[in-house]
């Protein structure tokens, strides 16, 4: 039984959402980030980086740029930049792109959901990255990125969520990337009521996405919890913010690898050691793109060619049989020796958002070896998380990104 319950959110003015909207923090480096920052000084970027307030050799994991980030935050709310609703609501979250689109709740779940395991993981976290979350958390008072969970579709929220997009959007705009971003506030009773109970009925629900911000959330509410002489169920710091999303509205795109370092083999040797597990059909000129499970596309020296694995190396298990398990035990660990792809710098992961081309660019760059992936589904990644297990680093990639600053949620 999950506890999904709404919130009084900041949230910016209708003028300057799509001015403050931001990608989450994660996914700029702090070169990057200081770059967009520069030239757009009001985007909450600026808030969740903001190591980006001073010098580029200052230490981004100092005391004041913590500090710096909460200032800024009170001083854009009390400048009016940012409302809140006077009453707990849920907001309706839909983004369109590529054609497709997805809408979630963005509502706040429960730290002890995720304790007790109602919330499902599939990956594991890295303590440095945790705890730079942690400390901007806790010092902010508050959570300004939300967390992508996925839930499997239920009918009454769907009704509710076809009907609340009949009316105008309180939000309408294009982000980075020709995304459009469209924001309902829900704030009728009767339908809060119905999601509320819908939730209640709801037994798992499974990270997608932000494994590091839910993780930060949850030991940051538990943090407050344990220092409160008085704690109580009710307070803020027991829930943490998050958009839910219907998994049949869910497309998870391929995460490929390139391996830069090939331990010294030549191209006949590789394909040698690759037709022992893989029937191997050349592409010529064509770059060869899974179309199914069990696909894998190669780009070496110039050439492409399309793997399909053997029989003998399919499995029912969640985790052994997923593509980036089945890669990683047949050609990354015994052949290039990539035994911990999580940490081995042999290895670079890219994201389906940037095409083939760039895994041609990578490998001719290195001298070494791409490969291209069918994408892992939403239906394996709940399997491998309500079997309690983790999937390989890498093995899902989420389009578009969930913008920060559009709900904040205040915990003190």
């Amino acid at each position: 039984m999950a506890d999904i319950r709404p919130f009084k959110a900041f949230r910016p003015t209708k003028e300057l959402a799509g001015t403050i909207a931001a990608l989450p923090y994660d996914v700029y480096s702090r070169q990057e980030a200081a770059a967009y920052v520069n030239q757009h000084p009001d985007s909450f970027l600026a808030i969740d980086r903001a190591e980006t307030q001073f010098p580029d050799d200052f230490d981004m994991y100092d005391g004041k740029v913590y500090e710096k980030a909460r200032k800024m935050l009170d001083e854009r709310i009390e400048k009016g930049d940012f409302i809140q609703d006077s009453e707990p609501c849920y907001y309706l979250y839909e983004q369109t792109w590529n054609g497709r689109s997805q809408t979630g709740i963005a509502a706040c779940a429960a730290i002890d959901d995720y304790v007790s395991g109602v919330i499902k993981k599939h990956e594991n976290t890295v303590e440095a990255k945790e705890q730079d979350r942690i400390r901007h958390v806790d010092t902010c008072g508050a959570q300004t990125g939300p967390v992508f969970l996925a839930y499997r579709s239920d009918a009454s929220i769907s009704a509710v969520t076809k009907e609340v997009k009949e009316g105008a959007p309180v939000y309408d705009f294009v982000s980075d990337g020709n995304v459009r971003n469209r924001v309902w506030v829900i704030e009728d009773k009767e339908k809060i009521g119905v999601l509320s109970e819908a939730f209640r009925g709801i037994g798992s629900i499974y990270i997608a996405d932000g494994h590091h911000r839910c993780a930060s959330a949850v030991k940051t509410g538990l943090k407050r919890r344990a220092g409160d002489p008085s704690p109580s169920a009710d307070k803020e710091y027991n829930y943490f913010l998050c958009v839910l999303f219907p998994e049949d509205e869910l497309e998870i795109m391929d995460y490929n690898r390139v391996v830069k370092d090939v331990s010294g083999l030549d191209k006949s040797e590789i394909l040698t050691a690759v037709k022992k597990y893989f029937r191997t059909v050349p592409y010529r000129k064509n770059q060869a793109k899974p179309t199914v499970k069990g696909e894998f596309g190669m780009y070496m020296a110039g050439s492409w060619y399309m793997l399909t694995v053997n029989n003998s190396m399919k499995s029912g298990d969640p985790v052994k049989g997923l593509d980036v398990s089945i890669l990683q035990n047949t050609l990354l660990g015994p052949v290039f020796h990539i035994d911990d792809p999580r940490t081995d710098p042999k290895i670079e992961f890219v994201g389906g958002i940037r095409g083939l081309d760039e895994l041609e660019k990578r490998a001719d760059q290195y001298n070494g070896v791409a490969f291209a992936m069918y994408p892992t589904s939403i239906r394996e990644l709940f399997a491998v998380a309500d079997a309690g297990r983790l999937m390989p680093p890498k093995s899902t990639w989420f389009e578009p990104k969930l913008l920060s600053g559009l709900f904040i949620h205040r915990f003190e």
